[in-house]
Order: C-alpha cells, then structure tokens, then sequence
C-alpha cells in the first residue's frame, strides 16, 4: 500500500489514483464476478496488452485492490482476485456501469427521433 504522504488531499484524486485509466476499471468490472486467471483476463479486456495488464494488476496488488494466488500446481495455475478493499470500489464500478447504460438509453432515443 501507499503511504499516507504519497496520495494527495482530494479524496476524489486518491480514488482516481488506485484506479484511473480505463484498464484498472475494466479489470475491477471482471474481478468483481469471480477470480480470474491470467488469460482469461487478457483475452476479456480488448486491446489490452499483456504488459499493460501486468502492470495494472501489480499495481492494484500493491494497493491492496486484488490479490494473486499461485495453486503450486503443474501445469502452473494463477488467479487473480479482489481484496476486501477492491470490493469497496464495486459500487463506483456499478454506478459507472448504470450511468453508461442510462447514456446508451438516450442516445438511442435521440437516434429514433
């Protein structure tokens, strides 16, 4: 986790530094579901790179967001999930979801018309 002289005083700017970007959200939306596995998570998120991926759920692992769990099995097999304080964002990521549906309700209203 960050330390406290690290985040800055905006409580809205602290939020948005866990999990700015459309990666982190798009992550913490399939997190929210289940536990996931590497692959899966790629191939569910398009346009995502590997790299980028990596790095996104390193840094929500190191904010206490997700966490990753090795089974110490042959062939490998690692799961990506959330923590308790990645499922605190979960409403933010529903609100999200149910403004992008209300966004997509009017449009096509205005679209008929």
């Amino acid at each position: 986790m960050r330390a406290k002289e690290e985040l800055p005083e905006c409580p809205v700017a602290t939020a948005v530094s866990l999990i700015g970007g459309k990666w982190k959200l798009l992550i913490l939306r399939n997190l929210k579901e289940r536990p996931w596995r590497f692959n899966e998570l790629q191939r569910s998120i398009d346009g995502i790179s590997q790299k980028v991926l990596t790095d996104s759920l390193r840094q929500m692992m190191s904010d206490g967001l997700a966490y990753r769990h090795d089974y110490h099995e042959q062939p490998p097999r690692v799961e990506y999930g959330l923590m308790e304080l990645g499922t605190k964002m979960l409403p933010i990521v529903n609100s999200l979801a149910d403004f992008g549906n209300y966004y997509k309700s009017i449009i096509e209203q205005n679209y008929q018309n």
